[in-house]
């Protein structure tokens, strides 16, 4: 019975397509999640959690959100913010990729289906040299959150009582921040280091690099250890299309939501304030929209414009490869360029000396219509059973979608139904669109044939 039970379980895997694989390797590890947060040693007394509250916990930690329907420092103990931390570290880097490390580690052959795996993981857009890669990406992330966590953790002894207490702090913020998760354990994520620019400046510094992607930082490692070991006067090192693409957009995104924040709260929220600090908080709240989910401000007194700004920018998200999740900052600048080459008679996308396949073009598309669809749909859910503003629900499901995890405070207010629909919207929103695309066309029959073209009226 047992060897027949095995059978079965093998020919089941080895037909699930590497998409298929991977959202059961995420739901399983939302399952898992449920079962380290819902250990009676995870939270304080006798804490009962509701199920719902359970579940949306999880998902949010395995999608390095950030969104919560408890307060995380009053429910949680010390073992359940490391329940937390392994669980944002584990699913931050990517599930596969902590895989294959353990793999290489062990000295055991990662075969085709685990470098399948990673690639669709992380999509990355080959096979080759992927080990390689992991083992990078994995090596850099870990560095930047150890100095980054203790940094912080040796700065917070001004502000905690104990060494103990300080370096908890420094290293649940380092982790969260570069994970792009959001969690805190102080209860007013940065608000109470609102004036303290070393602290604000650490974590635009560690959201920015989580949410810029993996790849660029491979690339600026691989430039500096390059810079580090041969002459000057030999060839330059060249950067690909995607780092070169990737930081441009991201940080002409963070200019103008800085700029857009200070345009609309100049004389509202950031009234009184002196001209640094409106600069600061403004630049942090854009960063942040990135996929960081920290506020240094209390946003529920934004205007209606910097709300709806803010939630788009979260749509957008971070980087592909990334932490973050959202439509990411390369769909989103691929989908400008091509209109711009549209309006200029060009029916191709010319930057940086390279030229960009159409099949990205459709990709970024397809992406952007598949995410608004479903971002629409559980927006639609959310007004249906939830007594709410519209921007503010809009806000709640662009945070969700994007795993940005800002919230104008409604979260834990939300009814069964909501807060199911915001799960649904971060688990599509970490494992990705095109992930998603490609689990409902898994197993469709391609067809080998094509009708007589037609032109129809556009517009």
């Amino acid at each position: 019975m047992d060897l027949a039970f095995q059978q079965k379980m093998q020919h089941f895997i080895r037909k699930l397509t590497p998409i298929q694989s991977l959202v059961i390797i995420y739901f399983v590890a939302v399952i898992i999640g449920i079962i380290m947060l819902g250990l009676p040693w995870s939270t304080r007394g006798d804490y009962n959690w509701d199920f719902t509250d359970l579940v949306f916990m999880a998902v949010s930690c395995v999608s390095v959100t950030g969104l919560t329907t408890v307060s995380v420092s009053d429910t949680f103990t010390t073992f359940g913010y490391f329940m937390i931390m392994i669980l944002v570290q584990v699913s931050g880097i990517g599930l596969m990729s902590l895989h294959i490390a353990m793999w290489v580690i062990l000295g055991k052959r990662i075969g085709f289906r685990e470098r399948q795996l990673v690639v669709r993981d992380q999509n990355q857009t080959t096979m080759q040299g992927v080990v390689k890669y992991i083992r990078e990406v994995i090596l850099i992330i870990l560095s930047i959150e150890l100095i980054g966590a203790l940094i912080l953790g040796l700065y917070y002894t001004k502000y905690f009582p104990t060494l103990s207490e300080a370096m908890l702090q420094g290293l649940f913020g380092s982790v969260s921040a570069t994970t792009n998760a959001g969690f805190d354990i102080t209860g007013e994520s940065l608000l109470p280091f609102r004036g303290d620019l070393f602290v604000v400046f650490m974590q635009i510094l560690l959201l920015t690099l989580g949410a810029i992607g993996f790849p660029v930082l491979v690339e600026v490692r691989r430039y500096i250890s390059y810079r580090a070991t041969r002459q000057s006067t030999r060839q330059p090192y060249h950067f690909s299309l995607f780092t070169k693409l990737t930081a441009s957009t991201f940080f002409i995104l963070v200019l103008f939501g800085t700029a857009s924040l200070l345009l609309f709260e100049w004389n509202q929220s950031f009234k009184g304030l002196p001209v640094g600090e409106k600069l600061v908080d403004a630049l942090f709240q854009s960063v942040t929209t990135r996929n960081g989910g920290l506020t240094t401000v209390d946003i529920t007194t934004f205007s209606q414009a910097s709300i709806f700004v803010l939630s788009i920018l979260m749509f957008i998200g971070a980087s592909p490869s990334s932490v973050g999740g959202g439509i990411r900052t390369t769909t989103f600048a691929v989908a400008v360029l091509s209109v711009v080459a549209f309006i200029r008679g060009e029916y191709g996308i010319k930057i940086f000396g390279r030229e960009i396949g159409q099949s990205d073009i459709w990709k970024a598309f397809v992406v952007i219509v598949v995410s608004t669809g479903v971002t629409m749909i559980g927006l639609i859910v959310l007004l249906i059973f939830e007594d709410a503003p519209f921007l503010v629900l809009f806000f709640e499901a662009c945070s969700a979608f994007g795993t940005t995890g800002l919230s104008l405070g409604i979260t834990s207010e939300l009814s069964d139904v909501g807060k199911w629909t915001l799960s649904v919207l971060m688990f599509i929103g970490r494992i990705g669109v095109i992930s998603f695309v490609l689990l409902l066309k898994a197993n469709q029959p391609k067809r080998n044939y094509n009708y007589p073209k037609e032109s129809v009226i556009i517009g």
